[in-house]
C-alpha cells in the first residue's frame, strides 16, 4: 500500500494501535518520547523498529511539526537502543522510509535499526 507522507495522520494505523496497547509488541525500550520493539518480519539478525509516541506520518511531518524535545528524545532513543543492543562496535544501519518511492508501508514515522552481521549493499539493484 502506497503511503502519502503529506496525508493527515491515521490513528488506526498499526503503530498507533501498538502505542495504545491494542496490539502487543516485543518491546526492547520505552521512554516518554519513543517506543522500540522487534520487527515481526526481521530482515537482519537484529531488526528493531523505533517509533515516536507523537502522531507523525513521516520523517518530513516529524521534522516540520515535532517539538525540539520530541526530536531530541526520538534521536536519543535510537542511539540508546543501538548501544543497548550492542550494535555500535560492529556497526549497524538506520533506515527511514518516506512515501511511495521510499517504500513506506505504515503511516507512522518509524526507523528500522538493522544489525548483528554484514548487511550488504544499501540498495537492491
Amino acid at each position: 500500500m502506497a503511503i502519502d507522507p503529506t496525508a493527515p495522520y491515521d490513528p488506526e494505523n498499526i503503530f498507533a494501535k501498538i502505542l495504545r496497547g491494542e496490539i502487543p509488541c516485543n518491546k526492547v525500550y520505552e521512554d516518554d518520547w519513543s517506543l522500540a520493539f522487534h520487527d515481526i518480519n526481521p530482515q537482519a539478525d537484529v531488526h528493531i523498529l523505533v517509533i515516536p509516541k507523537g502522531e507523525y506520518v513521516s520523517w518530513d511531518d516529524f521534522s516540520a511539526k515535532a517539538s525540539t524535545d520530541e526530536i531530541a528524545g526520538f534521536v536519543r532513543a535510537v542511539g540508546h537502543v543501538a548501544r543497548e543492543q550492542g550494535l555500535v562496535v560492529r556497526g549497524y544501519r538506520l533506515l527511514g522510509n518516506v512515501g511511495r518511492n521510499g517504500g513506506q508501508e505504515v503511516p507512522h514515522l518509524h526507523v528500522h535499526l538493522f544489525g548483528g552481521g554484514p548487511l550488504g549493499p544499501m540498495l537492491a539493484r
